[in-house]
């Protein structure tokens, strides 16, 4: 038995493309449109991008000034549950944020990052409350959960949004 050459390859050419097409249709329609559909839907969402990856999604999202970015990270990963699985969660805040603001964080960040390198969470806030009160026009706000520490800073119409990473322990013991 002799095989043609021609239909052996277009039936290659063929199966690939559906086979790939098909693929391609699922993660877009199926994964990324509807997570996408979720992410827009959340009170204080203005505009977002994402990228779906094997293990993980990167979210990057444009927020309304007086947004809750613990709220709109909680929502996305309740939400988007039955989408994302297992894989990880990266959100990314698009900045709104001034040089007064971001100097302002700067001054801030040192005894911030004490507090969280010392798990002293509680520190934040005050922290944040002592630096402010030498600028009347800054309104700082933070919050945290499991996750995450996240403040919010405002100066007008500039806004910046912070997500710092908690590390959780588990058990007494470090090894446990």
């Amino acid at each position: 038995m002799k095989l043609r050459l021609l239909p052996v390859v277009l039936s290659v050419i063929i199966s690939a493309g559906v086979l790939f097409g098909g693929w391609f249709a699922y993660t877009s329609f199926a994964m990324e449109n509807p997570l996408s559909d979720i992410i827009s839907k959340v009170p204080g969402v203005t505009n977002s991008t994402m990228k779906l990856d094997k293990d993980r999604v990167d979210i990057e999202v444009n927020l309304q000034a007086d947004a809750n970015l613990r709220t709109v990270v909680e929502r996305i990963n309740k939400d988007g549950a039955s989408i994302i699985g297992k894989r990880t969660v990266n959100v990314q805040v698009k900045d709104h944020s001034s040089e007064k603001l971001d100097e302002w964080w700067s001054k801030a960040l040192f005894e911030v990052a004490q507090a969280m390198e010392t798990k002293h969470y509680a520190d934040i806030p005050t922290t944040l409350q002592k630096y402010a009160a030498d600028l009347p026009s800054m309104k700082v706000e933070s919050e945290m959960d499991q996750t995450y520490v996240y403040i919010r800073l405002t100066d007008g119409d500039a806004t910046k949004f912070i997500m710092l990473p908690r590390s959780t322990q588990i058990g007494v013991w470090p090894n446990e």
